[in-house]
């Protein structure tokens, strides 16, 4: 069973495919395939969430398939259901499950035990859908008729904020995978883990990335700056410290203008104006961050629809 757990599940190939299904799906949304015709696919929720409820309802929806949400908490899960029994349960009345979780072993549990796909709708390891997003809409501009993901190449992401979040760990693996030069860039302490960097050599990936704390040495030529929230769901506890740790991280316009002239300015979001970004910057003509939302929906039913062809 082909799942979509991180965005080295694809191949360069299929990546590529997914891209330019993406691309298909945006120029003509209203006329997709029915893809999930008369499919069913669950939508697992352990953290709330706009973005990703939103765009796969919609997108399954959209399809051909009937999206069913799920809380967990609403579910034998939250009463001490295992992660086992629930994936070998659900597999017997859906076709697709995309869960967006905590710890990623949660998701692994999942698509061990799974006869459908697994789609990481967000673990606290990495962000998978959302970096298909941004790949597609960096796309969008570097190769707006192909989609061609050689243009990637030689490219340079600066990400500023926690060095060792989810979405750091996803721009360093989709760097590797794409060829792409990635500097990430927060304070000492947080600096990206062993985690992913076993996971860059599972992948056969080079170890590539560069980590900085000078966060003007990061941005220095980029061809996108990239930041995320300082505190995460689960931080709350140590928001203050958080916060006061990060300030010199914001991205701001002085350290835009040290990034290539028209450098983009990159958010998963949501986004707090005056901590990781402030509010000019937001408001940019470089920032792309409402094409990237838009985005999210094109490349998840490219996603979808590229599992469905490889597990049938």
């Amino acid at each position: 069973m082909h799942h979509f757990l991180k965005v080295t599940d694809f191949t360069l190939k299929q990546a590529q495919a997914v891209f330019v299904l993406a691309k298909a799906f945006k120029d003509d949304r209203f006329n997709t395939p029915a893809t999930l015709n008369k499919q069913s696919w669950g939508l697992l929720f352990y953290k709330s969430s706009t973005r990703t409820r939103v765009s796969f309802e919609v997108g399954v929806n959209e399809l051909g398939g009937h999206p069913i949400v799920l809380n967990s908490q609403q579910t034998q899960i939250g009463r001490g259901e295992t992660v086992e029994d629930s994936s070998k349960v659900l597999s017997r009345y859906l076709h697709g499950l995309v869960i967006r979780t905590y710890e990623h072993s949660i998701i692994e549990e999942f698509a061990k035990h799974s006869r459908i796909p697994i789609i990481n709708g967000l673990t606290d390891f990495n962000h998978p859908c959302q970096l298909y997003t941004d790949i597609f809409t960096l796309l969008e501009r570097y190769s707006p008729d192909a989609v061609d993901i050689n243009t990637l190449k030689g490219k340079k992401v600066a990400f500023l904020g926690d060095s060792a979040c989810n979405m750091a760990n996803s721009w360093i693996l989709t760097a590797a995978m794409f060829g792409m030069e990635i500097v990430v860039s927060g304070p000492e302490g947080y600096e990206p883990k062993q985690a992913v960097i076993d996971a860059l050599k599972a992948d056969g990936l080079p170890v590539n990335f560069t980590y900085t704390a000078d966060p003007k040495e990061a941005v220095k030529d980029a061809d996108a700056i990239y930041t995320d929230v300082w505190v995460s769901m689960g931080d709350e506890a140590k928001a203050a410290q958080r916060l006061q740790e990060m300030a010199p991280y914001q991205v701001n316009a002085e350290l835009l203008a040290l990034a290539k002239p028209g450098a983009y300015f990159m958010h998963c979001l949501p986004a707090h104006a005056g901590e990781e970004v402030s509010q000019e910057v937001l408001d940019s003509p470089q920032s792309i961050i409402f094409d990237e939302a838009e985005n999210r929906l094109h490349a998840q039913k490219a996603i979808m629809a590229k599992l469905v062809e490889l597990n049938s």
